[in-house]
């Protein structure tokens, strides 16, 4: 199945100001996070934030927090076990968006479980692999070894951009091709 931008939404697990620096290569994260956002806006993917345990972990980092987006405190790691946020998810797939890509952190603990939980829930999940890790690349690798064989894939951000445009030749096309050099 391919990303459809009319069908999806963006989830972006917990980059928050404590978490982030402990994180293996956290400043690639942001910095395909952030291509993710500007293609979620450009394109209209209702974009949701969570922030686990704020006070103490901190919010979301500044070059991740985007006003567009809703925000959601949770202490469970998994998204979809958090009440408000399920309800939220359940409001997408009834509105017909059904197709949930994700980054974040940490790979191996919210990330994996969030995902599972929306999975087994009927969405369809994306898992941005660039956009996404752990304090060792160790919990990366088998948490995506998890994801996929539970039947999630794990795409890029060029892969998650390029598959939400659809074609070339649009003015979101030539915007959004530059962020990916």
């Amino acid at each position: 199945m391919l990303l459809d931008a009319a069908h999806a939404t963006l989830l972006i697990v917990d980059i928050q100001e404590r978490l982030l620096p402990a994180m293996h290569e956290g400043e690639r994260v942001v910095a395909r996070t952030q291509i993710l956002i500007k293609a979620a806006e450009a394109l209209g993917l209702p974009i949701t934030i969570s922030e686990q345990y704020p006070k103490g972990l901190g919010h979301t980092v500044a070059a991740i927090a985007n006003p567009t987006a809703q925000v959601f405190e949770k202490t469970s790691f998994s998204c979809w076990r958090d009440a408000v946020m399920k309800k939220h998810f359940i409001d997408h797939h009834e509105t017909d968006r059904p197709l949930v890509i994700m980054a974040g952190l940490e790979a191996h603990v919210c990330v994996l479980q969030s995902a599972i939980d929306l999975y087994t829930a009927g969405f369809g999940v994306f898992v941005v692999g660039d956009a996404t890790s752990s304090r060792t690349q160790g919990s990366v690798d088998l948490a995506f070894d998890r994801l996929r064989q539970t039947g999630i894939p794990i795409i890029n951000t060029e892969m998650a951009v390029f598959e939400l445009l659809g074609k070339a030749g649009t003015a979101e096309f030539k915007a959004l091709s530059q962020l990916i050099r």
